[in-house]
């Protein structure tokens, strides 16, 4: 045992190996390692270079957006006639790159802080006082029952909300006629680049008459609501009813290899929350709602008007990425795909070597041992010069091996 280990020992720091060429005149072999070379270089030019464009370098964009909402709405409820413009129904008004548009509400008016009955929605009847528990439930109960409606007495801003009936059709179905304009800029720092939606031709003369057209006006940054939900997958009643949240996502792909006022945006838009052919009712917390509250005075008494908005929640989201040649990737991928071409390589070695049937022939041809004469002989040459004795051949040209 201890004799092979100090023989393996020697064996690993005192033999040196090095490449030795058999040209191998095989069909099978040949066609097999054309096909795998080709394969790769298919995978460095089609994969690497066309598609993961391998010779640029990448750089995400910083970018920012503004947002401007026109139209007017108009509703009449009960005879009471009401105009809404952006200030009444955008949410928040600053035309941030997420803001809500109001489709629909309910209104509770005219709502002070005091003592009053629940709902008769039949959560909370009572027959005695023993079944209002004081402080317990959603508002604050008294620990009464009301003798009238025989529900829970609570305290709270009366009257108390009802909002079990979501008008139908939405109130403000006007705001599918509203018009979004979207003004984003665009930065990639490390190419020094810096981009607007407003691009070349899009001035303000255009601006006065287009609006945005997936075909025929794909750059035009003013787009009407009804075709942004229309886009989404929904229908603008659908969504209108009990509210939704849409994504407009502004995706800019630039290659900076070419000329920049190629580097444009392109538009999409997604519904964020379920999907247009869903039809499932029993699914919790359908749509998009909150609640907004104006407070006043009257007589010396605090007051409020409370509106529970259903709207549709627009998100705007920027999306970047530029390219451009750069030579450290170039010559990265290029080296990378130059060492995969081992692998046709290995693979006929290994068909040689364990598959054909002249593969103890090829070991032969292709493993060679030999000793330096002056370690054979314990002793240097004469001349000083190694002498390979028992090499089969001293010819430079490589081993033919015929099939």
């Amino acid at each position: 045992m201890k004799d092979a280990i100090v023989s393996a020992l020697t064996d690993f720091f005192f033999e040196y190996e090095t490449p030795r060429q058999v040209l191998v005149r095989s069909k099978r072999v040949g066609v097999v390692c054309r096909i795998i070379q080709l394969g790769v270089l298919a995978y460095i030019i089609g994969w690497v270079f066309i598609y993961e464009k391998g010779y640029q370098i990448e750089d995400t964009a910083i970018g920012s957006v503004l947002t401007k909402m026109k139209g007017v709405g108009y509703t009449n409820v009960s005879g009471q006639e009401r105009l809404w413009d952006v200030a009444d129904y955008v949410f928040p008004e600053q035309g941030d790159a997420s803001f809500v548009v109001m489709t629909n509400y309910i209104i509770t008016a005219g709502q002070k802080q005091g003592k009053c009955p629940e709902l008769q929605d039949g959560k909370h009847n009572c027959a005695s006082d023993r079944d209002c528990e004081e402080g317990r439930y959603k508002r604050h109960m008294t620990g009464k029952c009301d003798n009238q409606t025989k529900t829970c007495e609570v305290f709270a801003w009366c009257p108390v909300e009802d909002d079990r009936n979501i008008p139908d059709p939405p109130l403000l179905m006007s705001a599918e006629n509203y018009t979004l304009f979207i003004k984003n800029s665009i930065s990639f720092p490390q190419f020094d680049v810096v981009r607007s939606n407003l691009v070349e031709g899009v001035d303000s003369k255009y601006l006065k008459k287009c609006l945005y057209d997936e075909k025929n006006s794909p750059l035009c940054p003013i787009f009407r609501l009804g075709d942004i939900v229309k886009l989404s997958g929904f229908s603008f009643r659908q969504i209108a009813k009990e509210g939704g949240a849409i994504g407009i996502l502004i995706d800019w792909i630039c290659n900076l290899d070419y000329s920049l006022k190629h580097c444009k945006p392109t538009y999409y838009f997604h519904g964020l929350y379920g999907k247009a052919n869903e039809e499932d009712k029993a699914r919790a917390s359908l749509g998009y709602n909150f609640r907004h509250a104006k407070y006043y005075t009257e007589e010396k008494v605090e007051k409020r008007t409370l509106m529970k908005v259903f709207g549709i929640r627009f998100n705007v989201i920027v999306r970047g990425l530029a390219r451009k040649f750069d030579i450290i990737p170039t010559l990265t991928a290029i080296g990378s795909g130059v060492g995969i071409f081992g692998v046709a390589t290995v693979i006929c070695d290994l068909v040689l070597l364990y598959v054909l049937p002249k593969r103890d022939f090829y070991k032969n041809m292709k493993f060679k041992s030999t000793t330096i004469e002056e370690e054979a002989n314990g002793c240097a040459s004469p001349e000083g010069v190694l002498n390979l004795a028992d090499m089969t051949t001293k010819h430079t040209a490589p081993v033919m091996v015929k099939e």
